[in-house]
């Protein structure tokens, strides 16, 4: 699903502010929130937030599609925590919450994606190794269909 390699390249602007560059697909802007920052953009933290969760809706899409079934329309939301560790700010955890646009009873094939779509997101497994990162999927009625 992902390249084997990447590039992308970050420039300061000024105090806080940074411009990245992902070549084909433009600019970005990042910023750290007052008092260190403006807040003119989403912060480091909240850029890995939303690459965990993009990954984990990709690769859930891709278990899903392999066995030629339609999930709907994914959405998804995640939250983290930030603490002390040894002293210093940290993620401690990440919490993502799925939700397909489909009823679990019309995917067929669902419990067999669900046991695999994380072990296919590259960034979530790439994450845990120092971040705990919780999972649920709801279907569009809002069944709870997996927990970990």
């Amino acid at each position: 699903m992902s390249e084997p390699s990447f590039k992308v390249d970050i420039r300061l602007i000024e105090n806080y502010l940074f411009e990245i560059d992902f070549g084909d697909f433009g600019n970005f802007m990042t910023d750290e929130p007052e008092p260190l920052g403006k807040g003119e953009g989403p912060n480091p933290a909240r850029l890995l937030a939303a690459s965990v969760a993009n990954c984990l809706c990709a690769s859930l899409l891709f278990a899903l599609r392999k066995f030629k079934e339609d999930p709907g329309q994914v959405t998804a939301s995640v939250s983290g925590n930030l603490g002390r560790v040894d002293r210093r700010w940290r993620i401690e955890r990440m919490n993502v919450a799925i939700q397909l646009g489909a009823d679990a009873e019309d995917l067929s094939h669902l419990e067999r994606a669900l046991e695999q779509f994380e072990d296919f997101c590259v960034v979530t497994q790439s994450v845990r190794n120092g971040i705990p990162v919780a999972v649920t999927v709801s279907d569009k009625s809002g069944a709870l269909v997996k927990s970990s």
